[in-house]
């Protein structure tokens, strides 16, 4: 029995013993974990409420504590307890039978999958979705870091769970890349086909188009960043725009050539922090495919309407209750322009119909790339002669959650509720904007990563990016520093060990500081990065719960052979109520001080299902890395004890406990980290 089954259990015999000795009906029977282990390892307040519902209804008095004794015996008799003591003015504290228990807590882990995939509600998680018209940056790694660990805990719980990385081909952005191309450059696909081919390894095409970009934004300042936009040259990007949109065209096909290179390169990025996604859909098929379908839906169901007169005249426009008249949020309420372009929220309000099932219409696919272990990464096509007759079944899900920047919560609002409007059988509830903070550096941070900061800038607590100013980071750029720094450490730790292994450790660690540092906040905190800080042993960081794992790992290196199979003989006997000298041995184990520090840390260490589970319904990854840091926290603290040193300890019994503890601590944690994205290097 595990701890989550006991609690469960205890909690229907106090229900039971409610109704029959009291005639109370209890609803819900809560319980509290005592703030010291050596107060009990559950305790429930019940008695206090119960007294209540018997004045309530018979008029009668009675003591909470004298409540309680009488339930104290019917949960005594409980499996896995071992006793149970009455404390204060009525609470019950249960002391479990933690030798009999152990080797039920051991087997607590992530819930299996069930049964029947196509059976199970799917949710459907969209992150990253970068615009394809240059390299990522660091905003971008808490987008994806988010997403991704979020996917892993939903599957961790058992969810079916399918996740898209949407592209952006036919937006701003990739139309101001193309109009450098055309107009800057004055190449045409074949010349930006053989530029791409002459680009050196570290001067990549996402890196090139990211310097293009900034050029074009200049250009259409007349070379002033502080200047307005120049309306003429700006009729340029409207032009590119039509031309994307309506697709078939020399433009459009050198936009399809930028926008698939640019996604390449942006996905090996994804997959140094061990990124992976199942589908990309394409905004040129949510044009070609759902628009005009889910246009008609709109009108049909007056979610939206065609504004006659004031500044979005010749707009089809969605009203909103709220913030109307806000000149702030109008352009978000604005579903097709006046010229004729459709906006975000008018596509993304058609893809998510799409992904909620709410369209007849399907895409055609096709596989785009295959992932490191082989996988397919598919992508949708508007060419029938390139779709996959054995492509998955994409969308059609229950629950969509948008992985999109905090400052973008407006705009989620009129999808959401443009979704409702439209299919009103799916509701508001069906789509669930994962919001996040931004990601700011510390002035060092700034500085290691060749930024060039004011005198002022170096006395604040962070910097914030500006692309206008020239303060952006590329994401590999990035992720090449903290590798770098890493693997100096490494370095110095390990110097006989070969290169190649050092640099593997490196990245380990370099991935689970980054990983680790932007999930321990909450959401929609903003996050000040600082190289020293994530990278750390010693404090709140990925490197320090790896490190508890590798302590861990490195005992059972020099475990004599078959060590482990005795201590789980030995455990598993003692659940089974074995007696005798050796099993009492076991239990004296988890007595006193040290003993209830030991119990403790196993417990801890079984709650890993209950955190996913929370994590999961909360949607807040920060969830599980504080429990894993916690888990860390406790195991060194464990491991440091002089009575805990299992390779010295001379009483086998105990040594037995010993190892059997370290052995299910290592795998929840492993466990823990590897949801987060984080694996355990070798060495550090």
């Amino acid at each position: 029995m595990n701890l989550i089954e006991l609690q469960q259990s205890l909690r229907e015999r106090v229900r039971s013993a409610a109704a029959a000795r009291f005639g109370v009906e209890l609803e819900q029977v809560p319980s509290e974990v005592p703030p010291r282990i050596e107060l009990g390892d559950l305790a429930f307040p019940v008695a206090f409420e119960m007294a209540k519902r018997i004045k309530q209804a018979t008029g009668e008095k009675r003591n909470p504590r004298a409540i309680a004794e009488e339930l104290r015996a019917e949960l005594e008799s409980a499996e896995g307890v071992a006793r149970v003591e009455v404390a204060g003015a009525g609470y019950l504290n249960l002391f479990y039978d933690r030798a009999r228990l152990l080797a039920g807590l051991s087997q607590t882990a992530p819930a299996d999958a069930p049964a029947g995939d196509d059976a199970r509600p799917k949710r459907m998680v969209e992150h990253t979705s970068v615009n394809p018209n240059k390299a990522a940056h660091i905003g971008h790694l808490r987008n994806s870091v988010i997403g991704d660990t979020f996917v892993r805990i939903l599957r961790a719980t058992g969810e079916r769970v399918e996740v898209h990385n949407y592209i952006d081909n036919t937006g701003v952005q990739v139309a101001d890349v193309v109009v450098g191309f055309i107009h800057l450059e004055g190449m045409s696909l074949a010349g930006v086909r053989a530029l791409d081919a002459s680009l050196k390894e570290d001067y990549p095409f996402d890196y090139y188009c990211w310097d293009l970009y900034a050029r074009v934004g200049l250009f259409y300042r007349g070379g002033d960043p502080d200047a307005k936009e120049d309306p003429e040259r700006l009729k340029l990007r409207v032009e590119t725009l039509h031309a994307l949109e309506e697709g078939g065209n020399p433009t459009a096909e050198l936009a399809d050539y930028v926008a698939t290179r640019v996604v390449h390169c942006q996905l090996d990025t994804m997959a140094r922090l061990g990124i992976r996604y199942d589908l990309l859909p394409r905004e040129s098929e949510v044009l070609h495919f759902l628009w005009s379908h889910a246009f008609e839906r709109m009108k049909e169901s007056g979610a939206i309407h065609f504004q006659t007169g004031g500044k979005n005249s010749g707009c089809w426009v969605m009203p909103m209750e709220t913030h109307e008249g806000s000149d702030e949020f109008e352009a978000d309420k604005v579903i097709v322009r006046s010229n004729g372009t459709i906006t975000y929220t008018g596509k993304d309000i058609a893809y998510q119909l799409w992904k909620l099932g709410q369209v007849d219409l399907n895409f055609y696919f096709k596989p785009f790339r295959a992932d490191a272990d082989g996988r397919a990464v598919w992508t949708t096509t508007s060419d029938p002669a390139q779709a996959a007759g054995h492509a998955p079944h994409f969308g059609r899900g229950s629950t969509v959650y948008n992985v999109i920047d905090a400052r973008q919560a407006y705009p989620q609002e009129v999808v959401k509720r443009g979704v409702a409007a439209v299919a009103p059988q799916v509701g508001e509830n069906s789509s669930v904007h994962l919001s996040y903070g931004m990601v700011t550096l510390s002035p060092a941070a700034a500085e290691e990563l060749g930024l060039e900061l004011s005198a002022e800038e170096k006395t604040r607590p962070f910097v914030e990016m500006s692309g206008r100013r020239g303060l952006g980071v590329k994401a590999d750029d990035f992720i090449d520093t903290l590798e770098a720094n890493a693997l100096r450490e490494v370095r110095e730790r390990h110097p006989d060990v070969p290169l190649e292994g050092q640099q593997r450790s490196a990245h380990s660690l370099a991935v689970g500081a980054l990983r680790y540092f932007l999930m321990k906040w909450t959401r929609n905190s903003v996050i000040v990065f600082d190289f020293k800080e994530a990278l750390s042993t010693k404090g709140e960081a990925g490197p320090y719960c790896q490190y508890a794992a590798v302590r861990a790992n490195s005992i059972f290196r020099k475990l004599p052979d078959g060590e482990m199979e005795t201590a789980q003989r030995l455990v598993a006997g003692v659940a089974a109520g074995e007696s005798g000298e050796a099993a009492e041995r076991v239990r004296r184990v988890f007595d006193g001080e040290v003993g209830g520090e030991i119990w403790a840390l196993v417990t801890l260490a079984a709650r890993l299902p209950e955190v996913l589970a929370q994590a999961a319904s909360f949607a807040e990854p920060s969830h599980l890395a504080k429990y894993t840091f916690q888990l860390a926290q406790a195991f060194n603290f464990f491991y440091n004890r002089d009575e805990n040193r299992i390779l010295e300890e001379s009483d086998a019994p105990r040594r037995a406990v010993l190892v059997y503890v370290t052995d299910f601590v290592r795998r929840q944690l492993t466990d823990a980290l590897a949801t987060l994205g984080i694996e355990v290097p070798e060495r550090m």
